[in-house]
């Protein structure tokens, strides 16, 4: 697993070792990258059930302004931030262990709105819904924002999700990846 543009390009990420995770493959990172665009450059970034963290690394290596990672598993947050200080990244990262359902709201305290989340969490758990509910409720996005969502071709999500707007979706494989624009 490499970092695939920008600052960082070719940088080799870290896995984690021992736990049943599913992390981003290069091929559709890249892809996902490269729909995105330059509506990366200068975005605040959440990458939430973040695994490795090579969602908001790549986009801080394309440069995004600063990223907040959250995952609940401690060797996922371990792994986490230790690509973040591979790419001597610290001062614009932080990392929180917390259960995503636990509670977004104090995402508000702790960063600039966000404009760029990425969603990518177990498959076969029903879990995007009510965390794309949970950030409408703790109020930490701003308008326009987009949503990356990656989720099982199995999962079928709606075209409106609180005030999440589908804009468009692309199926790799098993997967499909749902991009969304917060439009409150």
């Amino acid at each position: 697993m490499r970092i695939i543009a920008g600052e960082f390009k070719g940088k080799k990420l870290f896995p984690i070792r021992g736990l049943s995770i599913r992390p981003t493959t290069d091929y559709l990172r890249e892809s996902i990258f490269n729909i995105l665009g330059d509506r990366i450059k200068d975005r605040v970034v959440l990458d939430l059930f973040a695994g490795t963290g090579s969602l908001g690394i790549e986009a801080l290596s394309r440069g995004a302004a600063s990223a907040v990672f959250i995952d609940r598993y401690l060797p996922a947050v371990r792994t986490i931030e230790r690509n973040i200080s591979a790419c001597s990244l610290e001062k614009r990262c932080t990392v929180l262990r917390m259960d995503i359902l636990g509670g977004l709201n104090l995402l508000r305290s702790i960063s600039p709105p966000f404009d760029l989340v990425f969603i990518d969490p177990p498959y076969k758990q029903a879990l995007v819904v009510p965390t794309l509910k949970l950030l409408h409720r703790a109020r930490c996005l701003l308008r326009g924002a987009t949503i990356v969502v990656e989720h099982s071709v199995r999962e079928s999500l709606a075209e409106k999700i609180a005030a999440f707007s589908l804009i468009d979706q692309r199926q790799y494989r098993k997967t499909l990846v749902s991009f969304y624009e917060y439009v409150i």
